[in-house]
Formats: structure tokens, sequence, C-alpha cells
């Protein structure tokens, strides 16, 4: 939590302080070094109610740093985390209980049925008896995993682990759902799978969604706002057609011997009236998130 917070909530549940009036978080000037690595240099985000959230960067550009802040895992150097108006406090219940977070890497129990790793993510936040029972089958059925309620963790496929999860998280019905790179590692196929089960997850659980992900492709197809960080900094952000805007929304990739050089116009017909004045091989198309990040940085994000 940041150093300058003063207020603490109770550990346990009570009346609540959170409302509907302020965004769902509020960070400004949140810093995060490892040594002399500046990891988050004083980024500044809002995220708001019912938002599909992209926090799109290269690898190493303080996106899990940022994430494990945000949920109480790192503590920043300084700076500040709200929660609807509200100071984050780490312990705070309230808070605990509006978080839903999937790891980067699978950390099931391989072991253990599918149905048994919700139960055990059920028994530590205080679910049990009936109505865990009824969120465990709930969650298999929203995963479509309900048939494999009995199969070991390390015998499902890697969309059905990382479907698995997801809803792990959402067992607790958080109001927030923090992923961080959630489709890393997966075939083509079984990313769109899991594009289209998040926004299943938002619209039809009502959960505001905050992912971190590498993948324009992503980002342009699941985001309705988009924010770029790089080198710890956020130095866009916005909806991918406000983004795509900005730049142009249509690019001439000219080619030359060993480049291909980017020219960027607001309509088709300006970019082809260019085209028709160029003697060297030229592709006209729409301008992408990641032509908007190289403009930006001068260099392309990783796939």
């Amino acid at each position: 939590m940041p150093a300058s917070t003063t207020r603490d909530y109770p550990d346990e549940p009570g009346t609540s302080h959170l409302d509907n009036h302020h965004p769902e978080i509020l960070v400004s000037g949140l810093k995060r070094s490892f040594g002399k690595v500046e990891a988050v240099r004083g980024i500044d985000l809002e995220l708001h109610s019912g938002e599909l959230f992209a926090f799109l960067g290269p690898n190493g550009a303080g996106k899990t740093t940022t994430i494990n802040m945000l949920t109480g895992l790192l503590r920043p150097d300084s700076g500040r985390i709200c929660y609807q108006g509200e100071p984050f406090v780490a312990t705070a219940y309230e808070v605990r209980r509006r978080i839903g977070v999937v790891p980067q890497h699978n950390n099931l129990d391989r072991e253990l049925t599918a149905a048994e790793n919700l139960r055990v993510h059920g028994r530590l936040f205080g679910l049990g008896g009936p109505a865990l029972q009824q969120r465990i089958e709930s969650c298999l059925e929203l995963a479509g995993l309900s048939e494999k309620r009995d199969t070991p963790a390390g015998k499902l496929s890697g969309g059905m682990k990382r479907k698995l999860v997801i809803v792990r998280a959402l067992l607790h019905e958080p109001a927030i759902l923090f992923l961080d790179e959630p489709t890393a590692g997966l075939d083509p196929h079984s990313r769109r799978k899991i594009w289209a089960f998040l926004r299943r997850i938002n619209q039809e659980q009502h959960c505001t969604l905050f992912l971190t992900t590498h993948y324009i492709e992503e980002a342009e197809q699941l985001a309705e706002r988009v924010c770029f960080i790089d080198q710890g900094r956020i130095i866009a952000s916005g909806s991918p057609d406000e983004l795509m805007k900005r730049t142009g929304s249509y690019v001439l990739d000219i080619y030359n011997d060993e480049d291909v050089d980017n020219e960027f116009f607001n309509d088709r017909a300006t970019a082809m009236a260019r085209l028709e004045q160029i003697d060297r091989t030229v592709r006209i198309r729409k301008t992408t998130l990641e032509d908007v990040f190289l403009q930006l940085t001068g260099k392309r994000i990783d796939p």
C-alpha cells in the first residue's frame, strides 16, 4: 500500500464505504523500482465500472509490476491507489472481495480435480456449504467444464486450464477481474476461445476487466479502452479507434531494399493519391495499434 495511506479498513464484513460515484480504480503518481531499475515511473490511470480495459506494452514494460501493486502483491515506492474513492489497503476485506486475480502462469494444483481446485479457493474466501457448491457448479458451467469437474487439473488441455484459472478468480463474485497476460502460451484457436469467454464474463457477469497483454490483436479485439505502457511510463491511452485515428486511419507500407517505410493518412483518397506518386512496391492498409505504438516509440511490440 502507498506509504501516504493512513486510513485503514476493518478486516471483517461490515458497512460498505464503497459507492458508485467514483472510478472503480484511480491511480496517481505510482512508482516502483527494483534496485536501480525503475519498473514503474509515475503512472496515472482510471478504470471505470463495466470497462474492458487493456494495458498494452512489450515484455518488461512494467505491466505485471503495475498489476501486482494494484492487487496488493507489491508495495509501491510512492503514489496513490484508490478503489471507489477510498485509499487502497491490501488487507482491507471489502477491497479483497472486490478483486479477482488471474496470474500470468497457471498455478492450479495439478493433482486436484477441477472442482477441488475451485473448492480450495472458495474456502480461502470463507465460502462453504451449499453456497460454495452452487458457486462451483455455476463456475464450471460458465467455463464449459462441467463434464471435467472430476478430472485432475494436470490432465486438462491448455485452454481448459486457463478457463479454470479464470473462473476460480470469479468464484467469490468480484467486481473487478485482473488478468495478467491471459492468453500467453495458447495457440491461436484457444486464444480466440478465451477472448469470447472474457467478453461473456464482462457482459453477462457485469464484471470490470483489467487485462495486461503484449498481443496487439488481443487489445484490438477485446478492449474498449487501451493504455500503452513502455519503459514504466504510460505513453498514450484511448479507445483503439481513437488511438488509430490520431496516427492516421490509413497507412502506406513503402518497401525498400532492406526495410519498410510507413506514411499515414487520415482518409483513403489521400493515401491513394500519394500511392500514385510512388514508383516502388507499396501496400495500402488500415492502421493498427501496432502502428500507433511504432509511431510513439520507434519500435514494435514483440509477439
